[in-house]
């Protein structure tokens, strides 16, 4: 399960990337906070299931309206400000 969520992340970073032109470790800073978080899960770290719910939303809520989501990964609806506030 755990290749499986990683291998979703690296495609959301990737596809982010590209679209924005931006490098991984810019991404990395910009979505979880650590721009060496992707060369760490790539290293053979770990990361929570709570992690990969917050960094899939991040991804949501950020994504690029030029860019296409990446097909087989399921893509959380993004909460109006109203929403999150209730």
């Amino acid at each position: 399960m755990e290749a499986e969520l990683s291998k979703n992340l690296f495609e959301l970073a990737d596809s982010f990337r590209h679209a924005k032109r931006l490098t991984e470790s810019t991404v990395g800073k910009m979505c979880a906070a650590d721009g060496r978080f992707f060369s760490r899960i790539r290293d053979g770290k770990t990361f929570t299931v709570k992690k990969y719910d917050d960094l899939v939303e991040w991804f949501s809520a950020n994504w690029p309206d030029e860019a296409e989501w990446p097909a087989g990964i399921e893509r959380p609806e993004t909460k109006s400000f109203h929403e999150a506030a209730e």
